[in-house]
């Protein structure tokens, strides 16, 4: 069974017809510009330092993804392509293209998830998401990586063989759907080349991305969506 992290709230109920993983997750806001790199390895405490500065920094960013799931107990793997759109304070825009369309929109009011071929959009009150999971509240621009997180390096090695730095984050409070999260860093520019979730299940999501692009000031409009006419439309009560 797939899990998307960040529609918990949305269809728990309705899991079987969703099929998405999100990276709604903190991947994206961590996706951030970097400073000049250092040829010494950095210490923990001042690698998410740099990391959190940078994302203070940043007010929004586009970017392409690939993301591929892996259901462990079937040991079948999902591959989906797409374009995210982040903005702060609390506004994002997840469209999937390939294979199949789907689209998450959250502003500051209202969440949408709307799935065309089964002509279902989920809606909820956006404070009851944000309010209650801390991944999507660092995600959209109100949490703080080093206090909503455990931090470590692997215990195996801090950098990959190409020297890029490697991460591993635990949510200090549970978070359905979500057990570690697994951050590959680039050294040159501290932006994550790549990430892994991992769920309760030993179910995985890797994520990766490009093209992308900061601070380019995308419409506020862009983060509200209009159901299409003759859509089935379900409201879905808060935890």
């Amino acid at each position: 069974m797939l899990i998307l992290q960040i529609m918990i709230d949305f269809f728990i109920k309705y899991r079987h017809r969703g099929k998405f993983f999100l990276a709604m997750s903190v991947i994206s806001a961590l996706i951030l510009p970097g400073t000049t790199v250092f040829s010494r390895t950095l210490s923990l405490d001042d690698l998410t330092a740099k990391i959190q500065i940078a994302y203070d920094n940043t007010v929004d960013f586009k970017a392409n993804f690939i993301q591929e799931a892996t259901i462990k107990s079937i040991n079948k793997t999902v591959k989906e392509e797409g374009t995210v759109y982040l903005k702060k304070p609390e506004r994002m825009l997840w469209n999937y293209t390939k294979p199949s369309m789907k689209k998450l929109v959250i502003n500051p009011r209202k969440a949408w998830l709307y799935i065309p071929d089964d002509n279902i959009v989920y809606v909820q009150d956006a404070k009851k998401v944000l309010s209650s999971k801390m991944t999507i509240r660092f995600l959209t621009g109100i949490g703080s990586l080093k206090n909503d997180f455990e931090i470590a390096f692997p215990a195996s090695n801090p950098k990959n063989i190409e020297g890029d730095y490697v991460i591993m984050l635990t949510p200090r409070e549970y978070e359905a759907g979500i057990k570690t999260l697994l951050l590959t860093v680039d050294k040159d520019n501290f932006r994550i080349i790549e990430c892994v979730f991992t769920d309760m299940y030993d179910n995985t999501t890797r994520l990766s991305f490009s093209d992308i692009k900061f601070n380019i000031n995308p419409p506020d409009e862009l983060f509200d969506f209009k159901p299409p006419s003759g859509v089935e439309i379900h409201n879905i009560q808060g935890q």
